[in-house]
């Protein structure tokens, strides 16, 4: 008696796009977290140097370094993403048609902070100290907290809005808004000395991996 296998339908071109983004991504930031582990030498060397540098310019430039202290305070705070990201939620659940992707960008971004605690546990990376410091932070440095949330706080809502049509000029405006707050947040956090360049690569990275293993879980669930 012949047996027709039966095989499973081949992915969309989107999904193994995202795919293979997340493999990148995903090696990238193994990558990373190997040297950082390990302290390996030449990248604690780049990571002093800029440290130095930046701190120098901080103490320098005290108007800037206050400006600075407000953005990754309060415009740029993990907490503030979080609430806009929460903000958005609510309104997908005032819509009542999109209470799947409201609950999916809630736990998105809970799991994004799970994750960040638990690799700063992990990894329990000093932060910098200085004998002039012009901020403080708390916990491990890596990775950059604000860094990882901003990116996956931008990069989620920016998918929704590209999902559902966004007209141009909001989709640039919020393209723009987006890429500046995520290197601005990694810029201000370097500047005023509690991370090290790494932590905020390796927030950006990290940040970036979720986003995109969200977007797959979104798109085969609609499919």
């Amino acid at each position: 008696m012949h047996t027709q296998s039966v095989e499973s339908p081949p992915r969309p071109p989107e999904e193994r796009r995202t795919a293979s983004w997340a493999g990148a991504l995903a090696l990238c930031t193994a990558l990373l977290l190997a040297l950082v582990a390990v302290r390996w030498y030449p990248l604690m060397t780049l990571d002093g140097d800029i440290a130095e540098t930046t701190h120098r310019w901080a103490v320098a430039e005290s108007g800037v370094t206050q400006a600075f202290r407000i953005l990754t305070d309060w415009v740029w705070d993990p907490w503030t993403m979080r609430i806009l990201a929460a903000v958005v939620a609510i309104w997908l659940v005032w819509r009542r048609a999109a209470l799947w992707t409201a609950a999916w960008l809630v736990i998105t971004c809970a799991l994004a902070s799970a994750i960040q605690q638990t690799m700063k546990a992990a990894v329990d990376r000093p932060r910098p100290t200085w004998p002039d410091p012009v901020d403080s932070a708390h916990y491990a440095a890596f990775p950059s907290g604000h860094a990882m949330t901003a990116t996956v706080v931008c990069g989620l809502l920016l998918w929704l809005l590209h999902r559902h049509g966004a007209a141009p000029v909001l989709w640039r405006a919020a393209v723009a808004v987006a890429v500046i707050s995520v290197l601005g947040v990694g810029l201000t956090r370097v500047w005023l000395g509690v991370h090290w360049a790494t932590d905020v690569v390796g927030g950006w990275l990290l940040g970036a991996l979720v986003v995109v293993l969200a977007m797959l879980v979104h798109t085969r669930r609609r499919t």
